[in-house]
């Protein structure tokens, strides 16, 4: 098997784990699209950043396993509270308030993608532990990861902009409750 080493992971195993990971980035990709006007640079970052992280972020954690990742498990719920809970909390108030840059008025910044890029990618870090944990070969399992996330984000970026028309001035508070979802169960 490709990504079998000594341990146990299978490609199937290794697909469904990645289709797990790449849950949130779509989540925030189908929250962005509703809630935020893209340019196409930034709606092709969005799967390129999600999908790069998703696969970079186990690679870290299976280097230096044992260092930090107790450390980066113990607080991944909480970052991600923080970081996506602000954000979504920011666009269910601005969309609900209707005023200024509600609806598809509002840029995507390359800053808030690289924040949700890094937030919804922490947990990702912690797998790369268990794959050292089960001795599976680390650099087909990550590209299988970030390729996953990819395909997927760019799904539910296509998705999210055919809605965000029809949800008209509460895309973003749609959006906003998406993410604060997100946000709230990383700590639960």
């Amino acid at each position: 098997m490709l990504l079998r080493g000594e341990g146990s992971m299978t490609f199937w195993e290794t697909l469904l784990l990645a289709t797990a990971l790449s849950m949130d980035a779509v989540a925030v990709t189908i929250a962005n699209s509703l809630a935020y006007r893209c340019k196409a640079r930034e709606m092709a970052a969005m799967p390129l950043l999600f999908g790069g992280f998703q696969g970079l972020m186990p690679l870290l954690g299976y280097w230096v396993s044992g260092l930090f990742a107790d450390l980066v498990h113990r607080y991944a719920g909480v970052v991600t509270l923080v970081v996506l809970g602000y954000i979504g909390a920011k666009m269910l108030f601005d969309g609900l308030r209707g005023e200024g840059e509600s609806g598809l008025g509002a840029m995507l910044t390359w800053k808030l993608l690289l924040l949700q890029a890094v937030a919804t990618s922490i947990d990702a870090f912690a797998v790369g532990v268990s794959l050292l944990a089960m001795d599976v070969e680390v650099v087909p399992a990550c590209a299988m990861i970030a390729v996953t996330t990819f395909l997927c984000s760019l799904l539910a970026l296509f998705l999210g902009r055919r809605f965000g028309s029809a949800l008209g001035d509460k895309a973003k508070a749609a959006g906003g409750v998406i993410l604060l979802a997100i946000a709230i169960k990383a700590v639960l």
